[in-house]
């Protein structure tokens, strides 16, 4: 694809290159296992759909909590890390809460995400009415302060990093996917922006709509945004079934098993996760549609 390389993935590609130079494969089939000695930032055990899908990974997870104060650029927050630093350091999320809402709406992804191995920022915005594009520049600035201030910096590798958000925080997912290209993944969750058209985004965009939302309803939203971004680029749509916009606030197991793929996938460029995105999952019970590329590159 012609979008965008980050850092990781040229190092991927290296690696590749080198070992094809010394007559080993270095090519993953699908379904194959990847190994630490073919992705240097592979986390964790081979996942399976249980695994994905519990409510806990492998990690054990500790928590910090921000002041708003401290924070500056932002509202403060908490920061979930796995509390082991023997796997080296981890990609890093930030996540922004939607209109009116703090962190509290979305404190499930944390521990949940953190003990699959990546280092989670729940934060509170300046004020609980601001934009879907201040909400972006907040969403980079807890990024900043993470890998630059926080005090689980050495644990972050500050080339993998993603962003996701709710309602505004989802259209503010966008945002700042698009100010900072050098993101990874991006996963807005029944995002509301009044800016439909996303063709300048070169992250790996995860769009999460709902089939009931009346807020931010699919076709004016989430379904827009999705046709919106290049077609080259790594992309899916995942419209979740006997859904609502407040789905996203309260633990959700399809949420979360796409997510973690999704993050897994692009931040940790980690192949064993492609199984459960490609080939595209079908209609089902939480699953009202789903569209996106494959394979992924």
């Amino acid at each position: 694809m012609q979008h965008e390389l980050a850092r990781s993935r040229t190092a991927r590609t290296a690696m590749a290159a080198a070992a094809v130079a010394a007559g080993l494969c270095a090519t993953l089939l699908p379904g194959a296992q990847a190994t630490a000695a073919d992705n240097p930032y592979q986390r964790g055990p081979a996942p399976t759909q249980s695994s994905i899908e519990a409510s806990r990974g492998s990690y054990a997870v500790s928590e910090a909590s921000v002041s708003r104060l401290s924070a500056g650029r932002f509202g403060g927050g908490t920061i979930y890390y796995p509390t082991s630093t023997a796997d080296g350091t981890f990609g890093a999320v930030a996540v922004a809460p939607g209109y009116t809402a703090s962190q509290s709406s979305m404190a499930w992804l944390g521990p949940r995400l953190a003990s699959q191995g990546f280092v989670v920022f729940t934060i509170d915005t300046i004020t609980v009415t601001d934009q879907p594009g201040s909400r972006g520049d907040q969403l980079l600035a807890a990024l900043d302060y993470l890998t630059e201030r926080s005090p689980v910096r050495s644990r972050i590798d500050s080339s993998r990093l993603g962003v996701m958000g709710h309602s505004m925080g989802g259209g503010g997912s966008l945002e700042a996917a698009k100010s900072r290209t050098s993101l990874q993944a991006a996963i807005p969750l029944t995002g509301w922006n009044t800016d439909t058209s996303w063709p300048e985004v070169r992250t790996p965009t995860l769009v999460i709509g709902a089939d009931g939302d009346t807020i931010a309803p699919v076709s004016s939203h989430s379904e827009p945004f999705y046709e919106s971004l290049p077609g080259s680029l790594d992309k899916a749509y995942l419209e979740l079934n006997n859904a609502n916009h407040f789905t996203p606030n309260t633990a959700n197991t399809t949420i979360a098993k796409y997510s973690i793929s999704w993050l897994k996938r692009f931040i940790d460029n980690d192949t064993r996760y492609e199984q459960f995105l490609c080939p595209l999952p079908r209609p089902s019970l939480t699953v009202e549609e789903y569209r996106g590329n494959c394979p992924h590159t």
